[in-house]
């Protein structure tokens, strides 16, 4: 009666997550061997107590549900459910409202939370009843594992909305289909065995298109943009490596994607709300959105019973839904293990792992088992944390800016419609994004490319710099160069993938990572990131331990605002960027559309999702008792960020045309007409002078309290703090800046420079400066320095003659006068004169000659 068995498992999944369905007739159907389900609706309720999201459901539902189960082949063929059209429309929770409706208000979720609960415990005794003699009890768990590790999903047509203020962000999928794999990643009927602990699992989707459009005041769209991303297909490995047979849990897993080409495509009117979804992103990030960063104890408090007391009365039924193979379990019991609240990244990102994994021991239970409440929390303790690595992995992707203008049809009743024009494009080639954890302690993202250029594209603002009929070369067209192509690298940016064949996963051995500080840093050097990549290289690393040793901390306990927990957490947080060689050329086509697009990103009314509270000081704050200073003596948590550049080149041209009137404006947050006439016209000047800056390296380094608020009150409270503690009451920057030098050249019509003529040679120099956070905590102490710089230049040397401070005028001329640009001013005769004397020494004290030298 292998139905008794199988049967329960996908009813409660369904069940679970489908409103209005007869258990009845549902078991009957499964029995028969096909499931088909019209029009149903999703418990929105349920999808977001699960997947713990900072979104709320609007709605959610599906047209088509499939279910088959090949009961004469359940061993070797896999259940595959298929979802025709499912629609989901999300949008942003509103903090104060959903923690006092979680707090009691809402009484849908209670009433549905009893309802599961009514509807579970019949289905669990049910569940417990059927026994076979001739069906032990290891060969059900044998092929309940195998049943379960083996399903296919297929959805098509998958639709996600998110809508906010006049955001309307949708995602369309035309197919995504979920199956198990063998060694080579090809289509299998696997199971985990004593000789091989590994589950794989490829998911590919098909046709993924992303829309952003603007609604209107009524919620409707007016126009529809072009598509964001248009009918990309892209395919993910999940690797899953377990430490035995028995594990409830994979110790390792690996989840990383590969999109071969990625075609962006942002309008004008898009890039407002791209950066508004960028900023929703880096402020769930920091756990800005919602009220429990402002104090709102008393409500948060609540929150947190209410859920723990839902995982506590739903306690059967995730014990019966969530009892397989970890790979399908749910994610209460894990995510609530501590009462903490849904306030930092750390939590919040890594609510999304245990909906792969979970501590459940319910299997045994559900087999005849015994095992008491105390057994299984002993277990649950001694599991640690599963290492988590997500990788995202692009070929070649490429971003195209365009400016829209509304067209009328010839018709005087028919509708505006939307042409777009090209005016920027950037391509980029070897893109890894790479992200390694292991609970809340470790986390570690590393982002770097091959490759990278921008060109511009057709004209900008009515000049036809760049139309077909201009003749201008690629070569003028392309403005910004970094890094190298992937011939020359090849595919080092996916070096140890699931991808990469060379990997230890497609090679049958166990992966290894490094999951300490101190390793990490000899490891992942600026080198090593240069190496495998080439043009850029960010690695972002927070470690978080308990100075006690009572083994992992939360980090919340020290951004709650508790001051009596300064210096038991110690927290680090350090970002080291690295930019391989690039060269910058800066003419007047790449700057007016660089400024274009600023000026298109500042054209909105959006209200920022985190404002800066006001310096005030508790004035009943208590002092701190002198083992409280001394603990806080020994670590402050920190972030450190620094910031590498090799090998610029910064070329500034005469301008060929100017317009920014018409944008610095917009930029400077001035009124602006966006309808004008163009009256300027394209000019090219050749040879076209130009000022080139090489600078052989740069460096900034920028260090700030991780938690500056608290320590500063606690600082500013002693009466006599010492050195260490005033220090980390800065914020610190460093910049230095190795061989700077700049000369005149010029760009002739081949698009060849000539040999720059120096007017400012090779030279060092150093900066530092400190700010104080918070001044107005220190107002009774005027002693205490609110800023500090220090400014180190050996020697500077700035040589000119005549003719090249006349060019030097000329091209700073045609950027800072408004309207159209004379190049009256630049004549044959004064170019020969500047560049003539190239490779002969320059006699000081000449006429023109100007020569300063400062330390």
């Amino acid at each position: 009666m292998l139905e008794s068995y199988v049967t329960p498992i996908l009813m409660s999944y369904v069940n679970r997550y489908i409103k209005n369905l007869k258990p009845s007739d549902l078991q009957l159907s499964l029995w028969g061997g096909d499931v088909v389900l019209s029009k149903l609706e999703l418990k929105l309720d349920v999808l977001e107590q699960e997947l713990k999201l900072p979104f709320t459901f609007l709605s959610g539902h599906i047209h088509e549900l499939r279910i088959h189960v090949p009961w004469t082949k359940l061993g070797s063929e896999p259940v595959v459910i298929t979802i025709n059209t499912m629609e989901c429309i999300l949008k942003l929770k509103d903090g104060i409202q959903d923690d006092h409706e979680s707090c009691g208000s809402n009484s849908t979720n209670h009433s549905t939370t009893e309802n599961t609960k009514s509807s579970v415990k019949p289905r669990r005794i049910q569940q417990a009843a059927p026994t076979d003699p001739d069906l032990p009890p290891g060969y059900v768990q044998s092929l309940i594992r195998r049943v379960v590790n083996n399903v296919n999903i297929v959805i098509n047509n998958l639709i996600l909305k998110y809508v906010e203020d006049d955001i309307v962000l949708s995602v369309n999928i035309t197919s995504a289909d979920c199956y198990t794999v063998g060694e080579l990643w090809d289509r299998a009927f696997m199971d985990i065995s004593a000789t091989d602990l590994v589950l794989r699992k490829v998911i590919n989707f098909s046709d993924c298109t992303v829309c952003l459009d603007k609604r209107n005041a009524s919620g409707k769209i007016e126009f529809y943009q072009d598509p964001l991303l248009y009918k990309c297909s892209f395919r993910t490995r999940l690797h899953f490596t377990y430490d035995n047979l028995n594990s409830k849990m994979p110790s390792v897993i690996k989840i990383h994607t590969l999109v071969e080409s990625l075609k962006l495509s942002i309008t004008d009117q898009q890039l407002p709300m791209f950066i508004r979804i960028m900023q929703l992103g880096i402020a769930l990030y920091y756990g800005e959105i919602g009220n429990f960063k402002d104090g709102e104890t008393d409500d948060s408090t609540c929150y947190n019973k209410d859920m723990l007391g839902n995982i506590t009365g739903t306690e059967d039924e995730t014990r019966i839904d969530m009892q397989y193979p970890a790979q399908y379990k749910g994610q209460e019991l894990y995510s609530q293990q501590e009462d903490e609240q849904p306030q930092g990244w750390v939590s919040w990102a890594w609510s999304f792992v245990p909906a792969i994994v979970s501590y459940d021991d319910g299997e045994e239970d559900y087999l005849g088992n015994d095992s008491t409440s105390t057994t299984h929390q002993q277990k649950t303790q001694t599991l640690k944390d599963p290492i988590v690595s997500i990788g995202f992995y692009c070929t070649k992707a490429t971003v195209t800016f365009k400016l829209t203008e509304m067209q009328a049809e010839s018709s005087y009743y028919s509708p505006q419609k939307v042409k777009s024009k090209e005016v920027l494009c950037w391509e980029q080639e070897g893109t890894t994004v790479e992200a390694l954890m292991m609970g809340e302690p470790f986390f570690d993202c590393q982002i770097g490319f091959v490759g990278c250029r921008a060109m511009c594209l057709k004209g900008i603002m009515g000049v036809k710099d760049f139309e077909e009929n201009m003749n201008r070369t690629e070569t003028e067209a392309c403005f910004f160069i970094c890094g190298e192509n992937l011939s020359v690298k090849g595919l080092t940016y996916l070096t140890n993938s699931l991808f990469d064949y060379r990997s230890p996963e497609n090679n049958g051995t166990r992966a290894e990572f490094i999951l300490d500080a101190a390793n990490h840093k000899e490891t992942y050097t600026e080198i090593a990131g240069m190496q495998r990549f080439g043009a850029f290289y960010m690695d972002y690393l927070y470690t978080m331990e308990n100075a006690s040793g009572k083994g992992s901390a939360n980090q919340q306990d020290f951004s709650s605002g508790k001051s009596e927990d300064l210096g038991t957490v110690q927290e680090k947080s350090t970002k080291s960027l690295v930019v391989g060689p690039l060269d910058f050329r800066l003419d007047s086509s790449a700057v007016h559309r660089i400024l274009k697009m600023i000026a298109c990103a500042l054209e909105h009314e959006y209200e920022p999702y985190s404002r800066l509270k006001p310096d005030i000081k508790d004035e009943n704050e208590t002092m701190r008792n002198p083992e409280e200073v001394a603990s806080l003596e020994e670590y402050i948590p920190t972030r450190h960020t620094s910031v590498t550049l090799l090998k610029c080149t910064c070329t500034i041209f005469m301008a060929e045309f100017n317009l920014l009137d018409h944008l610095l404006p917009v930029i400077m947050g001035e009124k602006n007409s966006s309808n004008f006439m163009n009256t300027t016209n394209f000019q090219s000047v050749r040879p076209l002078p130009s000022i080139q800056i090489l600078v052989d390296k740069i460096n900034l380094e920028h260090s700030v309290p991780m938690y500056a608020e608290q320590l500063v009150h606690v600082v500013s409270s002693l009466t006599q703090p010492s050195d260490n503690l005033l220090h980390y009451c800065y914020a610190h920057c460093y910049l230095k800046i190795f061989g700077f030098q700049a000369g005149l050249t010029s760009l002739d019509c081949r698009g060849s420079y000539c040999l720059p003529v120096p007017i400012i040679p090779s030279f060092s120099t150093a900066l530092y400066g400190k700010l104080l956070k918070l001044p107005t905590c220190w107002t009774k102490r005027s002693q205490i320095a609110i800023t500090e710089g220090i400014f180190e230049l050996p020697n500077l040397t700035i040589q000119a003659t005549r003719a090249q401070t006349l060019l030097l005028q000329a091209i700073y001329q045609s950027w800072s006068h408004i309207g159209n640009v004379s190049s009256s001013a630049v004549n044959e005769a004064l170019m020969n004169e500047v560049f003539q004397t190239i490779g002969i020494p320059q006699r000081c004290g000449t006429t023109g000659c100007c020569n300063a030298v400062g330390e």
